[in-house]
């Protein structure tokens, strides 16, 4: 299969967040992890990572073969990956991975303004807690800015972002906007690898976020997390 994977089993590391708590709720073996969890953080890391290129047809035969797992769990990983808009299941076929599409880049920025500026208000009225965490983000992105770590920036920024939404306290939210961000790191990647000067700029806007969390002004905030995304934006269009 082309893009496929080299080797018999998968490599679990840091490539996505899910990974990393499927290992290290299962430590100290990955044989601990449960076959379906295994499938499914294989299967997303390589679609997140482009391994999985937009348009490449997964066959269930070959991802067993893979993962070293019998079929049925593949089909459960396959029907998670299905909801989480990653991929398209054809009965007796396989499951296609879907291509990035336009309409889907504004889809998605769209709901995490909505998403966003909605957790921004809520988490105001405890604002000092969440700015320790989030400096502690933002120092992870200086550091792998300066390694050249474009996934591992992402990750950091991921989860800069994912604090605030998770502080605000729904839980629903919270779970379709890592969906949302799961679709806009396949579509991120490209676009700072393009220009790694998108770092720096992303640093400036997140420790602005914070700086304004410190202050006494809730629309400030807000309209920072709103230019945020305006830039990300015109940067994901710029790119395509």
């Amino acid at each position: 299969m082309d893009g496929g994977v080299p080797g018999d089993q998968p490599v679990l590391g840091d490539e996505t967040a899910e990974i990393a708590r499927v290992v290290a709720e299962a430590a100290p073996g990955v044989e601990k992890i449960p076959a379906a969890e295994r499938v499914y953080a294989y299967v997303k890391a390589a679609i997140l990572d482009r391994v999985y290129p937009g348009g490449e047809l997964l066959t269930e035969g070959e991802l067993a073969t893979a993962v070293g797992v019998s079929r049925t769990p593949v089909r459960e990983a396959l029907l998670r990956l299905e909801e989480s808009g990653l991929v398209k299941l054809y009965p007796k076929r396989g499951a296609l991975v879907l291509p990035v599409l336009p309409q889907e880049i504004n889809d998605v920025l769209e709901a995490r303004e909505l998403i966003e500026t909605h957790a921004a208000s809520k988490v105001w009225p405890r604002r000092r807690q969440l700015i320790e965490v989030l400096t502690a983000k933002v120092d992870e992105m200086r550091a792998h800015r300066k390694a050249g770590d474009t996934k591992s920036f992402l990750e950091a920024d991921r989860a800069f972002h994912e604090a605030i939404v998770g502080a605000a306290g729904n839980e629903i939210l919270a779970k379709l906007y890592n969906s949302l961000r799961d679709r806009q790191v396949r579509m991120g990647v490209p676009g700072i690898e393009v220009q790694p000067a998108r770092m720096d700029k992303s640093i400036v806007a997140h420790t602005e976020m914070i700086e304004a969390l410190g202050g006494n002004s809730v629309k400030r905030f807000r309209d920072l997390v709103v230019s945020h995304i305006e830039v990300a934006a015109a940067d994901l269009r710029g790119v395509r």
